[in-house]
């Protein structure tokens, strides 16, 4: 292995083994047993015969250091492929999320605010024979009788009041009392 890669790299810088052992200060002979894998360097003597053959240590050992890189690199792209399809992900949600906040807001406002409406309200101050009665009625089916018996409100409420026109309701009333000897106010 490492006596294959001395040789063929010795030949392809076109050196013979006297010039290359002249560079890396040891024998003729000594190349021979590197390159028969007879005896190896040592480290001081692979620094050099890196520096003579313009190759890295790892080149000369054969250490396949460039596929290690790639499987890194290749690794580290995946890891980086995972991390951007959880942050596409989780941007999703947010998204989704703020515009269902959004949605609930707009909903909200334009549909649970309650519709206000106008009530109309009057009071009439009543009397028969100098008895009072106060009488109050909302548009909104609000009916109340003061000093009123029952038999009085329900005959009022049933005959008189319409609670979609006040105006006609008042007269109504008006005209209950008057033809009871009475009077509102």
């Amino acid at each position: 292995m490492l006596g294959e890669n001395i040789l063929k790299l010795r030949k392809k810088q076109g050196l013979s083994q006297e010039q290359l052992g002249e560079k890396v200060n040891v024998t003729r002979q000594t190349i021979s047993n590197w390159e028969l894998n007879e005896t190896a360097p040592n480290p001081e003597q692979l620094k050099l015969l890196s520096k003579a053959l313009n190759v890295s240590i790892d080149e000369l050992l054969n250490n396949d250091i460039k596929n290690v890189l790639v499987e890194k690199v290749s690794n580290t792209e995946k890891l980086a492929g995972m991390i951007i399809k959880i942050l596409k992900g989780v941007g999703i949600l947010f998204i989704a999320y703020i515009v269902f906040i959004i949605g609930a807001i707009a909903f909200l406002f334009i549909f649970g605010k309650p519709k206000e409406s106008f009530v109309e309200e009057i009071e009439m101050q009543c009397s028969i024979e100098e008895k009072d009665y106060v009488i109050n009625i909302g548009s909104d089916g609000y009916f109340n009788c003061s000093n009123c018996s029952k038999q009085m409100q329900k005959e009022i409420k049933d005959n008189y009041v319409d609670f979609g026109d006040i105006s006609k309701t008042s007269e109504n009333i008006d005209e209950y009392f008057k033809n009871k000897n009475g009077i509102c106010e």
